[in-house]
């Protein structure tokens, strides 16, 4: 197998983020093998467009797992608590959000290393980020690090001498960054859904954080926002 092939395991959620890294690690040879995991999240419009992207992007599979987070609740996303909003006075930024999913990322890392293990491959790609973010602290570069460490030491491959190694390409860009990168590689962003109360037809309600963060990089960038709403945007 040479370098340029390998196989390569990538997190996509629909959403902008993960599209562009589908990109990226397409773009760097791999051969990607996209996960979606539906874990009780609010709406599944953004798992369509995930379906929708890595056909779009060339991922060679894609995978929808279920987990039930919503059984042990504790975040907007996964219980009957509201999402906080721009029209709601919420700042972005300030503290932990009640959007936070408790061991969301751990669990769908830890999900994406099982398939990796059995596809006999040592990459991750997901599309966290520390610059323009909420404040999950599962976002941040020392969470990367901490897993990468534990799927080194807690998987077969890892003890018989492989070397995994968790990519996390957007974790130092801003949206605007990652809206340029997105249009360079080619990325079709009205295909992804961000937002973290879609309805059924993926359109957003431009008030989350998910949506103003989207907003906010594709002004900046200076391109037009593909991003269909529900109705006038709230804030």
């Amino acid at each position: 197998m040479t370098e340029a092939r390998k196989p390569a395991v990538v997190l996509v959620s629909g959403g902008m983020d993960s599209a562009v890294v589908l990109a990226i690690a397409r773009e760097q040879g791999f051969t990607a093998h996209a996960l979606s995991v539906r874990y009780g999240q609010r709406h599944t419009s953004e798992l369509d467009a995930a379906a929708r992207v890595a056909t779009a992007l060339g991922a060679v599979a894609h995978k929808t797992v279920h987990v039930d987070l919503r059984s042990i609740g504790g975040s907007a996303l996964t219980d009957d608590i509201d999402v906080p909003t721009e029209a709601d006075g919420h700042v972005i930024g300030e503290g932990i959000p009640s959007t936070y999913v408790p061991a969301r990322n751990t669990i769908m890392l830890s999900v994406a290393l099982g398939w990796a293990e059995v596809l006999g491959s040592t990459d991750l790609f997901c599309g966290v980020n520390a610059v323009d973010y909420s404040g999950y602290p599962d976002c941040r570069p020392e969470f990367i690090a901490g897993f990468e460490a534990l799927a080194n030491l807690a998987t077969k491959a890892g003890v018989e001498g492989s070397r995994f190694r968790v990519h996390a390409p957007l974790m130092r860009m801003s949206k605007a960054d990652i809206a340029r990168e997105g249009l360079r590689l080619g990325v079709d962003f009205a295909q992804t859904v961000s937002c973290y109360q879609a309805d059924a037809d993926g359109r957003a309600c431009g008030g989350c954080d998910a949506c103003r963060l989207r907003a906010q990089g594709f002004a900046e960038a200076g391109v037009a926002d593909p991003t269909r709403y529900v109705g006038a945007r709230i804030g």
